[in-house]
Protein backbone atom coordinates (compact mmCIF):
# COMPACT_ATOMS: atom_id res chain seq x y z
CA UNK A 1 0.00 0.00 0.00
CA UNK A 2 1.20 3.48 -0.94
CA UNK A 3 2.14 5.98 1.44
CA UNK A 4 -0.76 8.98 2.32
CA UNK A 5 0.54 12.49 0.78
CA UNK A 6 2.08 14.00 3.72
CA UNK A 7 0.13 17.38 2.70
CA UNK A 8 -3.05 15.52 3.19
CA UNK A 9 -4.34 17.39 6.71
CA UNK A 10 -4.94 20.25 6.71
CA UNK A 11 -2.17 23.05 6.95
CA UNK A 12 -1.74 24.91 10.92
CA UNK A 13 -1.83 28.39 9.86
CA UNK A 14 0.79 29.59 12.10
CA UNK A 15 -1.60 32.85 13.49
CA UNK A 16 -4.91 31.44 13.30
CA UNK A 17 -5.29 28.77 15.57
CA UNK A 18 -8.69 29.41 16.49
CA UNK A 19 -9.64 29.75 12.61
CA UNK A 20 -7.86 26.17 12.04
CA UNK A 21 -9.99 24.76 14.72
CA UNK A 22 -13.21 26.56 13.87
CA UNK A 23 -12.81 25.05 10.29
CA UNK A 24 -11.73 21.43 11.73
CA UNK A 25 -14.72 21.45 14.54
CA UNK A 26 -16.81 22.02 10.97
CA UNK A 27 -16.11 19.15 9.30
CA UNK A 28 -18.47 16.34 9.87
CA UNK A 29 -17.84 13.15 11.86
CA UNK A 30 -18.87 9.97 9.91
CA UNK A 31 -21.14 7.21 10.90
CA UNK A 32 -19.73 4.12 11.21
CA UNK A 33 -21.05 3.10 8.19
CA UNK A 34 -19.22 5.97 6.30
CA UNK A 35 -15.80 5.53 8.05
CA UNK A 36 -16.15 1.41 7.02
CA UNK A 37 -16.85 1.99 3.37
CA UNK A 38 -14.13 4.63 3.20
CA UNK A 39 -11.78 2.85 5.30
CA UNK A 40 -12.55 -0.25 2.95
CA UNK A 41 -12.42 1.72 0.04
CA UNK A 42 -8.55 2.95 0.83
CA UNK A 43 -7.39 -0.73 2.41
CA UNK A 44 -8.79 -2.71 -0.36
CA UNK A 45 -8.25 0.04 -3.35
CA UNK A 46 -5.81 2.07 -2.35
CA UNK A 47 -8.33 5.26 -2.55
CA UNK A 48 -6.17 8.12 -1.56
CA UNK A 49 -9.26 9.90 -1.75
CA UNK A 50 -10.91 7.93 0.45
CA UNK A 51 -8.07 8.27 2.80
CA UNK A 52 -8.46 11.89 3.06
CA UNK A 53 -11.38 12.25 3.92
CA UNK A 54 -11.52 9.91 7.23
CA UNK A 55 -7.94 11.89 7.88
CA UNK A 56 -9.89 15.36 7.57
CA UNK A 57 -13.07 13.74 9.85
CA UNK A 58 -10.54 13.27 12.58
CA UNK A 59 -8.16 16.65 12.44
CA UNK A 60 -10.77 18.14 15.36
CA UNK A 61 -9.76 14.47 17.50
CA UNK A 62 -6.08 15.52 16.98
CA UNK A 63 -6.82 18.98 18.37
CA UNK A 64 -8.57 17.39 21.42
CA UNK A 65 -5.76 15.55 21.95
CA UNK A 66 -2.60 18.34 21.59
CA UNK A 67 -4.52 20.52 24.08
CA UNK A 68 -3.58 18.39 26.79
CA UNK A 69 0.34 18.48 26.09
CA UNK A 70 -0.16 22.51 26.32
CA UNK A 71 1.72 23.04 29.54
CA UNK A 72 5.08 21.74 27.75
CA UNK A 73 5.17 25.60 26.49
CA UNK A 74 5.50 24.13 23.07
CA UNK A 75 3.78 25.53 20.03
CA UNK A 76 0.20 24.53 19.96
CA UNK A 77 0.34 24.74 15.62
CA UNK A 78 3.19 22.25 15.86
CA UNK A 79 2.10 19.65 18.57
CA UNK A 80 -1.39 19.90 16.02
CA UNK A 81 1.00 18.85 13.37
CA UNK A 82 2.76 16.36 14.61
CA UNK A 83 -0.40 14.66 15.75
CA UNK A 84 -1.68 14.74 12.37
CA UNK A 85 1.08 13.16 11.10
CA UNK A 86 0.28 10.20 13.73
CA UNK A 87 -3.38 10.44 12.48
CA UNK A 88 -2.06 9.89 8.88
CA UNK A 89 0.06 6.88 9.90
CA UNK A 90 -3.05 5.46 12.02
CA UNK A 91 -5.43 5.82 8.86
CA UNK A 92 -2.51 3.94 6.85
CA UNK A 93 -2.51 0.82 9.18
CA UNK A 94 -6.31 0.97 10.13
CA UNK A 95 -7.62 -2.96 9.13
CA UNK A 96 -11.51 -1.80 8.92
CA UNK A 97 -12.41 -5.98 9.86
CA UNK A 98 -11.23 -5.74 13.10
CA UNK A 99 -14.29 -4.08 14.30
CA UNK A 100 -13.23 -1.08 16.10
CA UNK A 101 -13.91 2.98 15.57
CA UNK A 102 -10.72 4.47 13.60
CA UNK A 103 -10.72 6.97 16.42
CA UNK A 104 -10.08 4.37 19.20
CA UNK A 105 -7.46 2.81 17.12
CA UNK A 106 -5.49 6.01 16.40
CA UNK A 107 -5.12 7.59 19.85
CA UNK A 108 -1.97 5.60 20.08
CA UNK A 109 -0.59 6.51 16.77
CA UNK A 110 -1.46 10.61 17.43
CA UNK A 111 -0.11 10.54 21.00
CA UNK A 112 3.11 8.55 19.95
CA UNK A 113 4.33 11.30 17.74
CA UNK A 114 3.25 14.07 19.81
CA UNK A 115 5.61 12.27 22.39
CA UNK A 116 8.02 12.25 20.16
CA UNK A 117 8.18 15.84 19.70
CA UNK A 118 7.59 16.61 22.99
CA UNK A 119 10.96 14.44 24.17
CA UNK A 120 13.01 16.31 21.30
CA UNK A 121 11.77 19.63 22.31
CA UNK A 122 10.78 20.16 25.41
CA UNK A 123 12.66 21.79 28.59
CA UNK A 124 11.38 21.74 32.25
CA UNK A 125 12.70 24.62 32.67
CA UNK A 126 12.75 27.78 30.10
CA UNK A 127 15.73 29.57 30.98
CA UNK A 128 15.37 32.78 29.91
CA UNK A 129 12.29 34.46 27.70
CA UNK A 130 12.11 37.83 27.36
CA UNK A 131 15.16 40.48 27.38
CA UNK A 132 15.82 41.39 30.55
CA UNK A 133 15.60 38.06 31.51
CA UNK A 134 18.50 37.10 29.11
CA UNK A 135 20.42 39.58 29.87
CA UNK A 136 20.01 38.95 33.31
CA UNK A 137 21.05 35.56 32.56
CA UNK A 138 24.13 36.13 30.58
CA UNK A 139 25.42 38.65 33.39
CA UNK A 140 24.96 36.02 36.32
CA UNK A 141 27.00 33.62 34.26
CA UNK A 142 29.28 35.68 34.18
CA UNK A 143 29.48 36.82 37.65
CA UNK A 144 29.58 33.44 39.22
CA UNK A 145 32.85 32.29 40.02
CA UNK A 146 31.82 28.82 41.40
CA UNK A 147 29.30 26.09 40.73
CA UNK A 148 28.15 26.63 44.03
CA UNK A 149 24.85 28.51 45.04
CA UNK A 150 24.76 31.80 45.98
CA UNK A 151 25.31 32.97 49.54
CA UNK A 152 23.27 35.92 51.32
CA UNK A 153 26.30 38.61 50.34
CA UNK A 154 27.05 37.42 47.53
CA UNK A 155 22.99 37.25 46.37
CA UNK A 156 23.25 41.28 47.85
CA UNK A 157 26.19 42.26 45.77
CA UNK A 158 25.25 40.68 42.29
CA UNK A 159 21.91 42.35 42.74
CA UNK A 160 23.64 45.97 43.07
CA UNK A 161 25.80 45.51 40.67
CA UNK A 162 23.03 44.33 37.97
CA UNK A 163 20.27 47.03 39.14
CA UNK A 164 17.89 44.64 39.31
CA UNK A 165 16.13 42.78 42.88
CA UNK A 166 17.77 39.76 45.29
CA UNK A 167 14.62 37.89 44.60
CA UNK A 168 15.07 38.09 40.57
CA UNK A 169 18.71 36.93 41.16
CA UNK A 170 17.53 34.59 42.68
CA UNK A 171 15.19 33.31 40.55
CA UNK A 172 17.33 33.10 37.62
CA UNK A 173 20.21 31.33 39.38
CA UNK A 174 17.63 28.44 39.85
CA UNK A 175 16.95 28.35 36.39
CA UNK A 176 20.70 28.56 35.60
CA UNK A 177 20.85 25.12 37.95
CA UNK A 178 17.85 23.46 36.85
CA UNK A 179 19.06 20.69 34.50
CA UNK A 180 16.31 18.35 32.02
CA UNK A 181 14.45 15.66 33.16
CA UNK A 182 13.84 12.30 31.53
CA UNK A 183 11.13 12.24 30.21
CA UNK A 184 10.48 8.45 30.78
CA UNK A 185 12.74 7.89 33.65
CA UNK A 186 11.47 4.45 35.79
CA UNK A 187 10.53 5.50 39.22
CA UNK A 188 10.79 2.83 42.39
CA UNK A 189 8.10 1.75 43.82
CA UNK A 190 9.29 1.36 46.73
CA UNK A 191 10.83 5.16 47.25
CA UNK A 192 8.01 7.53 48.93
CA UNK A 193 10.51 10.33 47.99
CA UNK A 194 11.35 9.45 44.34
CA UNK A 195 11.21 11.83 41.63
CA UNK A 196 8.22 10.85 38.98
CA UNK A 197 9.07 11.49 35.32
CA UNK A 198 6.74 13.33 32.66
CA UNK A 199 5.55 10.42 31.14
CA UNK A 200 4.41 9.03 35.04
CA UNK A 201 1.63 12.14 35.77
CA UNK A 202 1.01 13.16 31.71
CA UNK A 203 -2.82 12.19 32.16
CA UNK A 204 -5.04 10.37 34.03
CA UNK A 205 -5.07 6.67 33.21
CA UNK A 206 -8.91 7.16 33.70
CA UNK A 207 -9.29 9.56 31.18
CA UNK A 208 -9.99 8.29 27.56
CA UNK A 209 -9.98 10.76 24.70
CA UNK A 210 -12.44 9.28 22.50
CA UNK A 211 -14.90 9.40 24.84
CA UNK A 212 -14.82 12.80 25.51
CA UNK A 213 -15.15 14.02 22.33
CA UNK A 214 -17.58 11.99 21.71
CA UNK A 215 -19.16 13.29 24.61
CA UNK A 216 -18.52 16.56 23.42
CA UNK A 217 -19.94 15.91 19.97
CA UNK A 218 -23.22 14.29 21.24
CA UNK A 219 -23.98 17.04 23.55
CA UNK A 220 -23.05 19.81 20.58
CA UNK A 221 -25.61 17.44 17.88
CA UNK A 222 -28.29 18.05 20.56
CA UNK A 223 -27.60 21.89 21.52
CA UNK A 224 -28.44 21.62 17.43
CA UNK A 225 -31.45 19.51 17.71
CA UNK A 226 -33.04 21.36 20.30
CA UNK A 227 -32.64 24.90 19.09
CA UNK A 228 -33.95 23.40 15.71
CA UNK A 229 -36.83 21.75 16.98
CA UNK A 230 -38.00 25.30 18.79
CA UNK A 231 -38.10 27.27 15.53
CA UNK A 232 -40.71 24.62 14.58
CA UNK A 233 -42.97 25.61 17.15
CA UNK A 234 -45.46 28.87 16.87
CA UNK A 235 -44.63 31.81 18.18
CA UNK A 236 -47.05 31.19 21.63
CA UNK A 237 -45.44 27.62 22.03
CA UNK A 238 -41.89 29.03 22.18
CA UNK A 239 -42.97 31.73 24.44
CA UNK A 240 -44.65 29.31 27.02
CA UNK A 241 -41.34 26.65 26.98
CA UNK A 242 -38.99 30.08 27.12
CA UNK A 243 -41.19 31.17 30.78
CA UNK A 244 -41.32 27.68 31.91
CA UNK A 245 -38.07 26.38 31.31
CA UNK A 246 -35.77 28.57 29.85
CA UNK A 247 -36.17 31.98 31.89
CA UNK A 248 -34.40 32.63 35.02
CA UNK A 249 -37.44 33.86 36.72
CA UNK A 250 -39.76 31.20 35.58
CA UNK A 251 -43.87 31.90 34.82
CA UNK A 252 -46.73 29.91 36.85
CA UNK A 253 -49.21 28.26 34.76
CA UNK A 254 -51.79 31.22 36.02
CA UNK A 255 -49.39 33.88 34.85
CA UNK A 256 -49.09 32.46 31.22
CA UNK A 257 -53.10 31.98 31.57
CA UNK A 258 -53.59 35.72 32.51
CA UNK A 259 -51.34 37.06 29.27
CA UNK A 260 -52.99 34.93 26.59
CA UNK A 261 -56.00 35.20 27.74
CA UNK A 262 -56.68 31.33 28.28
CA UNK A 263 -57.39 28.74 31.22
CA UNK A 264 -54.13 27.30 32.95
CA UNK A 265 -55.42 23.83 31.96
CA UNK A 266 -55.27 25.13 28.29
CA UNK A 267 -51.41 26.39 28.61
CA UNK A 268 -50.52 23.26 30.62
CA UNK A 269 -52.20 21.20 26.91
CA UNK A 270 -49.74 23.50 25.13
CA UNK A 271 -47.18 23.29 26.80
CA UNK A 272 -46.96 19.31 26.87
CA UNK A 273 -47.32 19.32 23.30
CA UNK A 274 -44.22 21.61 22.43
CA UNK A 275 -42.94 19.28 24.83
CA UNK A 276 -43.34 15.96 23.28
CA UNK A 277 -42.34 17.74 19.49
CA UNK A 278 -39.02 18.79 21.35
CA UNK A 279 -38.57 15.58 22.41
CA UNK A 280 -39.13 13.14 19.40
CA UNK A 281 -36.98 15.93 17.18
CA UNK A 282 -33.78 15.33 19.51
CA UNK A 283 -34.73 11.64 19.91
Amino acid sequence: MSNIPMNMALAVPTGSIDGYVSTVSAIPILTVEQEQKLAHQFHDNNDLEAARQLVMAHLRFVVHIARSYGGYGLPQADLIQEGNIGLMKAVKRFDPTVGVRLVSFAVHWIKAEIHEYVLRNWRIVKVATTKAQRKLFFNLRSKKKTLNWLNNDELSAVAEDLGVSQEEVRRMEGRLNAHDASFDAPHASDDDDAVYAPIHYLESPNSDPAQAIEQEDWQDQRETRLLSALKTLDERSQDILQQRWLSDQKATLHDLADKYSVSAERIRQLEKNAMNKIKNAIS
